[in-house]
């Protein structure tokens, strides 16, 4: 098809080729009939054939003309579609985001996921998880949009936002001696085993989460380092020792473990929305707004 070929074209033939009447095809296109009768005449000097027979009495379709309607008519069907598409995308209203999450905001996480793809089913969500650390850095190589953390400490191009604060509690194995009480000191917990994260997964985090132990002059050595919260769970619920956790990590226990609340001054966790800085994608930006929405908050 010549490049000169222009979108009137194709919807002042296809006007005529439904109608084969050049007066009621005018009208509907809401132009004159001349100008309908010019516009056919330069389609078909562009296309190089007649693209219609006429006769003082009937219009009809030559075979090259029947030939190019369907054609004619997917071109603008498919263009249609496309703009629609390039509209919902500038609009964030498709496409995809990769989000990439700490596993202990799992509960957060999903609520906000939920609240943004309820209201743009057509967008693909991606979900990552790591540590803390992991999930920075693949927001600074770009392999995720936005990055759910935990106590993360500033650092440049990234922009930090929080999303929700809790309190830690210690977890402990059913038949621990303290499993039945409400509250207990940290430093009840000195002698058993702790389960937790490699401090290397988010230095900051780690120092919230034994802060109490610390606080109250537990020498802290971590037992056994877990990559999962769900991991570290299964470990206390096996007998293999005890941990302190933020709350969300608790809200489903399996069986075999009690929550407990650490007596003394509350150590709060923030959780924390981090993207790119100048990042103003129109997805990424309803992914934000969306989180405002969310139905899930902890408690502190």
């Amino acid at each position: 098809m010549d490049q000169r070929i222009e979108l009137r074209h194709l919807r002042y033939f296809l006007a005529l080729a439904e109608d084969l009447h050049f007066g009621r095809a005018a009208r509907r296109l809401h132009i004159a009939q001349p100008a309908l009768s010019q516009q056919i005449r330069q389609l078909e000097r562009l296309v190089g054939v007649e693209l219609f027979r006429r006769t003082s009495r009937s219009v009809r379709l030559t075979e090259a003309g029947a030939a190019f309607q369907p054609r004619a008519r997917d071109l603008l069907v498919r263009l249609a579609a496309d703009l629609d598409e390039a509209g919902r995308v500038g609009r964030g209203e498709t496409g995809r985001l990769d989000v990439a999450f700490i596993t202990s905001a799992t509960a957060i996480v999903s609520e906000h996921v939920r609240a943004f793809a309820l209201g743009r089913p057509e967008v693909r969500v991606t979900l990552h998880d790591g540590f803390t650390t992991d999930v920075l850095a693949a927001l600074e190589r770009g392999t995720a949009d936005v990055g759910i953390v935990r106590d993360a400490e500033e650092r440049d191009g990234i922009d930090l936002a929080p999303l929700a604060s809790e309190r830690f509690v210690a977890v402990v194995p059913t038949d621990h001696p303290v499993a039945e009480r409400s509250r207990v000191d940290a430093v009840e917990l000195a002698a058993d085993p702790l389960i937790l994260f490699p401090r290397s997964a988010g230095p900051r985090a780690f120092d919230l989460n034994t802060r109490a132990l610390r606080e109250a002059g537990v020498d802290v050595v971590v037992a056994q380092e877990c990559s999962h919260w769900h991991t570290i769970i299964m470990c206390v619920a096996a007998g293999l020792g005890v941990t302190i956790a933020p709350y969300s990590v608790t809200a489903l226990l399996p069986a075999g473990v009690r929550r407990i609340e650490l007596a003394g001054p509350a150590t709060v966790s923030r959780v924390l929305m981090a993207t790119r800085g100048g990042d103003d994608r129109p997805l990424l930006r309803a992914f934000l707004a969306a989180t405002d929405s969310a139905a899930y908050r902890n408690p502190l």
